[in-house]
């Protein structure tokens, strides 16, 4: 038929850190049905969970560690590139932050999920997601009531 068009789906980066974050991301997954989903972790053994999905490994790194943060945000910025996300979906920590950020500077629109271990405040990687993701989410009423997150519920 002609005058039609393919509109393909959304790709989406989806990236965070191992072990609780990357627990948090998996169970968004169903929110990402329909899409073109791209995982990235700093855990190599967890592509097994995405097995039929494209995975990227990058470093762990934080704050206290400059030089593995710079190699990490070089790693990211490669993904970033490879995968040309239309969307960055991230429960953290530091390289799900670095990815948001990066995809601001990109126009590369972002959700910042904060893991339900911060029930106090938000994390530092949330904090600085709440300038360059388009939307900050908390699993805590109580830490959305006291910061511009936005409290919709729990993945836990």
């Amino acid at each position: 038929m002609t005058g039609l068009s393919h509109v393909s789906p959304p790709r989406v980066l989806a990236i965070s850190s191992g072990g609780g974050h990357w627990v948090q991301l998996l169970r968004l997954a169903p929110a990402f049905e329909g899409a073109e989903v791209h995982y990235a972790c700093t855990d190599a053994d967890a592509a097994g969970d995405v097995s039929a999905a494209p995975f990227y490994i990058y470093p762990d790194a934080n704050k206290s560690q400059p030089i593995k943060l710079a190699l990490t945000a070089i790693r990211i910025a490669c993904i970033i590139v490879w995968v040309r996300p239309d969307v960055i979906v991230s429960t953290g920590a530091a390289g799900g932050g670095l990815a948001v950020m990066m995809g601001r500077w990109l126009g590369i629109r972002s959700l910042f999920v904060d893991s339900i271990a911060n029930a106090k405040e938000l994390s530092v990687s949330a904090k600085l997601a709440l300038r360059a993701a388009d939307a900050v989410f908390t699993q805590w009423p109580k830490v959305a009531a006291q910061t511009p997150a936005v409290f919709r519920g729990s993945v836990l």
